[in-house]
């Protein structure tokens, strides 16, 4: 009985399947037009910082202790609220001279600290490339001099500076189809089994015997008069 309900499954979508083509040909469609004339292309940019000794520390020692990586360690948690501060933000509109609010280079910085390193690295979005490598070499630069303000020692060095991305980091074509096309086809089939489910009609003898819980004895098929030769409809 599983295997003939798994051939009427089969047959369902079998009869049903140029509308299955068609509705996941048009979110195919649709996806094309979200991801070129929708997405607004932005473009990623990074800049890594390392924590080192302060000039006055390397004065004393040639070595790197442990206390030492363990202090850089703690400092890599303040040092990333630090970067996205006000004070930082402000300096670097001020340097830069752009007309930006201050909160939208905030919502548009990602500060990552890698794993079990002294790195920090600094990710700025922005729907201009060029402007996104300038606003991260500059956070580091500012942030940079922060530091030495506060902390009075220059332990943090740019190890790589931004670069101008000209491909937006946002938009995957390829994705964004295989997404809406994998849309479609889970509405296609919905709808195929919706469909069926709300059609009562008697197609088959076998739907007769399923409905009337009695066998079907004889069929008498359906012929087309009209040309006269007697044939199947």
């Amino acid at each position: 009985m599983e295997e003939l309900d798994l051939k009427e499954l089969f047959q369902i979508f079998w009869n049903k399947k140029l509308q299955i083509i068609l509705i996941v040909a048009i979110f195919m469609v649709i996806g094309v037009i979200y991801s070129i004339g929708f997405v607004t292309p932005m473009y990623t940019s990074y800049t890594t910082l390392l924590l080192v000794k302060g000039e006055e520390e390397n004065a004393k020692s040639d070595s790197i202790t442990t206390t030492d990586l363990t202090l850089n360690s703690k400092l890599v948690s303040t040092y990333r609220e630090l970067i996205k501060s006000k004070d930082v933000l402000r300096q670097v509109i001020s340097n830069l001279n752009i007309d930006v609010n201050e909160e939208d280079i905030r919502n548009h910085i990602t500060v990552t600290s890698v794993e079990e390193t002294e790195l920090i690295e600094i990710t700025v979005q922005n729907e201009d490339p060029t402007y996104a490598a300038k606003i991260a070499n500059e956070i580091a630069k500012v942030f940079t001099e922060k530091v030495a303000e506060l902390y009075k020692i220059n332990n943090v060095h740019v190890i790589d500076e931004a670069e101008v991305e000209n491909t937006p980091s946002n938009i995957n074509h390829v994705k964004d189809v295989v997404i809406f096309a994998f849309i479609g086809l889970v509405i296609a089939v919905a709808y195929v089994l919706i469909a069926n489910m709300l059609d009562t009609t008697i197609k088959t003898a076998e739907d007769v015997e399923k409905l009337f819980k009695v066998p079907v004895l004889a069929n008498i098929p359906l012929y087309n008069f009209e040309n006269g030769k007697g044939g199947k409809k």
